[in-house]
């Protein structure tokens, strides 16, 4: 029975992989073996007392009301054709230079990224809006689909976030259990915000190799992707209405929500009902902002946060369960006999949950895994502004890999016919080197995560 936690995992893994909603697959799973446990006198029932306080925690956790604000402005932004429109104008202020449009597209990947966060959405609405155009500008379909794919995933790393909000939380949690077991009664606190500026340079990295990338390859094989035709691009006057219009209100509010957040002015959560409002605003001012898409937004919002709310509550019986069944305890000893200390044992974390990011979305790894693992890694000293930003890029990169990444798989269900599936995934191949360059860079010189929240602080 000293294994129960880790048939327990085992179990739950399966059956997450049989397609059965994870949500009820966690919470179901963990109170069948809790179920178990008490029946063999292996488990304490005493465990599952704690679980009404757990779960008013989650209803009164204000930090988690950004999620369906942030997820509100995101899809809004989306659905009320200011996306498209800010892609169409990213197109003529670049689309005089060879490889202009896959730096329109990477652009746009990142701001949309910034207000959704989520992977899918991101992914889907760019192939939907730039894949057609990129191919009929003559644009290599490889490098086509790996700037939409690695642009749409910019939403794991560029603040704000909701992966950075949710990571942000559960890794504050497991920062003062870290504190708490290693004797230290009054612990640091870690904020979403601390994220939030920790991944500032970090995602600007990456931008910055992304774009460096399609330079180079437009340098070196010009045909692969040309400019636009003289006669497409705007004049300088209508060029000029198009920025003031489409571009930078979107790109206002988004420096606004983050910019209250980074200075103090505002907390996530306010900052997120900011966001939510501009939002609306941005879509009436524009004459996109109707019934219709009121209600379409207002749908998906709550489709995407139920999803989220369910999976977190079902992490937490899962999490509960878990412990009484020792399981932390298990891992810790684990960990801690691996060679390399501190080292070896985040090594070891990162490729389990690069390989889990096939399978498992980033909710589902970040309420299930870094409750577990989060307390021990940080326990052995590991900073948590770190930590979390190299599991948010480390689950970015995952997203990236053939043959499972989540973003491939959204690419390719809005993608042509003619585009061929290897085709995706060697446009994506550069772009998952840049990925483990920057992870490398920010494992070899921590202050990329690091310096900018110690000096905010």
């Amino acid at each position: 029975m000293e294994y129960m936690a880790i048939w327990l995992f085992v179990c739950v893994f399966f059956l997450l992989l049989s397609g059965y909603p994870v949500a009820f697959t966690l919470a179901g799973t963990a109170l069948l073996f809790a179920g178990i446990g008490t029946y063999m006198d292996a488990f304490d029932s005493a465990f599952l007392e704690a679980m009404p306080n757990r779960l008013f925690g989650i209803m009164m956790n204000q930090v988690l009301l950004a999620v369906p604000l942030f997820v509100f402005m995101g899809v809004m932004l989306e659905r009320s054709k200011i996306a498209e429109n800010l892609l169409e104008t990213m197109a003529q202020l670049f689309g005089s230079v060879r490889g202009g449009l896959g730096i329109s597209v990477t652009l746009v990947g990142m701001l949309l990224a910034a207000s959704t966060g989520i992977v899918g959405a991101t992914v889907v609405t760019m192939g939907l809006l730039s894949l057609p155009t990129m191919l009929k500008r003559g644009y290599d379909p490889r490098i086509a689909c790996g700037t939409i794919c690695a642009s749409g995933t910019l939403g794991q790393i560029i603040p704000p976030s909701i992966v950075l909000v949710l990571l942000g939380d559960v890794l504050s949690s497991a920062y003062q259990q870290a504190q708490l077991d290693m004797g230290i009664f009054s612990p640091e606190t870690l904020s979403v915000g601390d994220l939030f500026v920790g991944a500032l340079i970090p995602g600007l990295l990456l931008v910055f190799f992304y774009i460096s990338y399609l330079l180079i390859v437009a340098w070196l094989k010009p045909d692969t992707m040309p400019a636009l035709p003289a006669d497409e691009l705007c004049n300088r006057s209508q060029l000029k209405k198009q920025v003031l219009i489409d571009l930078l209100p979107p790109l206002f509010l988004i420096l606004a929500v983050l910019g209250s957040i980074i200075g103090g002015l505002a907390t996530p959560t306010e900052a997120a009902a900011v966001g939510a409002m501009g939002a609306m605003t941005l879509a009436w001012r524009q004459g996109y902002f109707t019934v219709n898409i009121l209600r379409e937004v207002t749908q998906e919002t709550t489709r995407i946060s139920s999803m989220v709310f369910m999976i977190l509550i079902g992490a937490s019986i899962f999490s509960l369960v878990f412990r009484g069944f020792e399981g932390d305890e298990l891992i810790q000893a684990f960990l801690s006999d691996l060679p390399g200390g501190a080292y070896g044992a985040l090594f070891l974390v990162m490729l389990v949950m690069f390989l889990l990011g096939f399978v498992l979305d980033f909710i589902e790894i970040t309420f299930v895994i870094i409750p577990v693992v989060g307390p021990i890694l940080l326990a052995m000293g590991i900073d948590p502004v770190w930590l979390g930003i190299l599991i948010a890029i480390n689950l970015q990169t995952s997203f990236l890999t053939p043959p499972f990444g989540f973003s491939l798989f959204y690419l390719r269900g809005v993608a042509p016919v003619e585009i061929k599936t290897m085709d995706i995934y060697k446009g994506v191949m550069p772009f998952i080197f840049i990925q483990i360059i920057v992870m490398g860079l920010i494992v070899w010189w921590p202050q990329l995560a690091t310096w900018l929240p110690a000096i905010l602080k």
